[in-house]
């Protein structure tokens, strides 16, 4: 069975997980509509992925 050597102190223990940080999002501009999307993935804004249209946006209308 393993054993530790040396007790491991409270703040040694707990800055193992002190570099687990939220990190902003990867974003790029769209060649179409110059809109900040995630990278990989069909822009929300005007459907097109890899220069070629991939899905109809529907027009949002006011009700």
């Amino acid at each position: 069975m393993a054993v530790p050597k040396c007790k491991v102190s409270k703040s040694r223990r707990d800055s193992r997980a002190a570099n687990w940080k939220i990190q902003a999002p990867g974003l790029v501009e769209c060649p179409n509509c110059h809109e900040l999307i995630k990278s990989h993935r069909v822009c929300p804004n005007c459907g097109y992925y890899d220069k070629e249209k991939v899905v109809e946006i529907k027009e949002k209308t006011k009700d």
